[in-house]
């Protein structure tokens, strides 16, 4: 049983992993286009191309960290000794440089591919440390849940500081970097805390059996529900991207309200706190599957109360975003809690314990996800007519509209769909705890 302290070193990571992850998500392309003076086509262009070599390195990060032997442990040295990298190249990211156009291009492109991949190099053993810290399937619930609210502390940190901090920087470009800057040094401590306080208890392959490549194959392709998992996971990052992206645009064209984002971002993180802590009891009563089920319901709801709000009602948007953002929650903690599930039933199946595999494998479709939300949404903007810092059409604020309303709505149909097929409740996954156990099988081989 882990102690609060331990859960909250583990989790509090996660909150300096946001401040990198929701700086991406939310703000990257409004820079791009708005800032750094991309056209939407090529920053769709940029967004395309960095997170498909970004999830391309997810499976090679993962079967890197299952045969890695330091000790430390297999997953917590990545932690350590990459959250430096992760912050320079973060501030590089969002840094302007004195070129030409095609430099400033390629610079895009260098920048943020190399982001994505030390992103992948940190963020993949994290995820793993999970499934080694506990096999316990309520307990990961618990655990995830204190995650998910740190992330989400996070996730407020930048809606609420970002253009504060950029405003108090110097604005545009040097606001950005400097703020960024602030975020990576935060960053950095929060990631050496969850090294420091954090230990792989899972038993782990001898330094001399370590998973080979057949072996990784083996446990992922016979692993029917991390399958289920992936693409709950992903439908659940495309609904996510689609609302949270959308947020600047619609509000600084839609509804000429750039004043109100950061709060708008703020509130609609804030509603989500109650939400997770419900998570839990939420898992214990109706199993994870279906408290993921009852979240997609919510959402639906939500997005439809948005479709149909005037942009003049601003009371109405913040009421309705916020029901969207709570129908959010169990997906964003659960996901992770059913995912680490699947790591003990591709061991009982196979044989073989791969965490860095199955997560990484998760990854790699969830930033596949990213990739199609991000290029999309960029593609989306050029194909309704979107011109930065110009008065939009009326087809631009119709195609806004369907961004950040239509299509969370059709992600979450599709999520509740997908999540009648989950059979990996608790009391199968106890019998395959208790079927390892009495085996006497070692967590990473047979």
């Amino acid at each position: 049983m882990l102690s609060n302290r331990q859960q909250f070193d583990y989790a509090v990571g996660d909150m300096g992993i946001n401040l990198y992850f929701m700086s991406a998500m939310t703000y990257l392309l409004f820079f791009y286009t708005d800032v750094y003076g991309l056209s939407a086509e090529v920053a769709a262009g940029v967004f395309l191309f960095a997170r498909v070599i970004d999830a391309i390195t997810d499976p090679i990060m993962g079967f890197l960290a299952d045969r890695t032997r330091t000790r430390w442990g297999k997953f917590r040295p990545y932690v350590l000794f990459g959250a430096v990298p992760l912050a320079v190249i973060a501030v590089a990211t969002f840094t302007v440089p004195g070129f030409d156009k095609l430099g400033q291009i390629i610079w895009a492109y260098a920048t943020y591919t190399l982001f994505g991949i030390i992103y992948t190099v940190v963020t993949i053993p994290y995820a793993a440390l999970s499934a080694v810290i506990s096999n316990d399937y309520q307990e990961r619930s618990r655990f995830t849940s204190v995650r998910m609210m740190l992330a989400l502390a996070g996730g407020a940190i930048v809606s609420v500081g970002m253009l504060p901090l950029v405003d108090m920087f110097g604005g545009d470009e040097a606001g950005f970097q400097l703020t960024m800057t602030v975020f990576g040094v935060i960053a950095t401590f929060l990631l050496w805390l969850t090294f420091r306080g954090t230990e792989e208890t899972m038993p782990s392959l001898d330094a001399g059996d370590k998973v080979n490549f057949r072996d990784s194959v083996r446990v992922v392709v016979t692993n029917s529900p991390l399958w289920i998992t992936i693409a709950l996971f992903c439908l659940g990052m495309l609904a996510f991207t689609f609302r949270f992206t959308t947020v600047p645009y619609y509000f600084k064209y839609s509804m000429g309200r750039e004043d109100l984002i950061w709060l708008y971002m703020l509130v609609t993180l804030a509603v989500m706190f109650p939400g997770l802590l419900a998570v839990p009891w939420l898992s214990r009563k109706y199993g994870k599957a279906g408290a993921v089920r009852l979240g997609a319901l919510i959402a639906m709801v939500g997005a439809v109360g948005f479709y149909f709000t005037p942009v003049t009602d601003v009371w109405l948007v913040f009421v309705w975003g916020s029901v969207l953002a709570i129908g959010g929650a169990p997906i964003m903690v659960l996901g992770w809690a059913m995912l680490a599930d699947t790591v003990e039933h591709g061991e009982v199946r196979t044989g073989i314990r791969a965490e860095g595999v199955v997560f990484s494998t998760a990854s790699f479709f969830q930033k596949m996800a990213k990739a199609i939300a991000g290029s999309g949404i960029a593609a989306m903007l050029a194909w309704f007519g979107f011109v930065a810092n110009q008065e939009q059409s009326q087809e631009t604020i119709a195609g806004l509209l369907f961004m950040i309303a239509v299509c969370p709505l059709l992600f979450n149909v599709l999520l509740f769909l997908v999540s009648l097929a989950h059979r990996l409740d608790r009391t199968r996954h106890a019998a395959i705890v208790r079927d390892l156990t009495e085996r006497s099988i070692k967590p990473t081989h047979g």
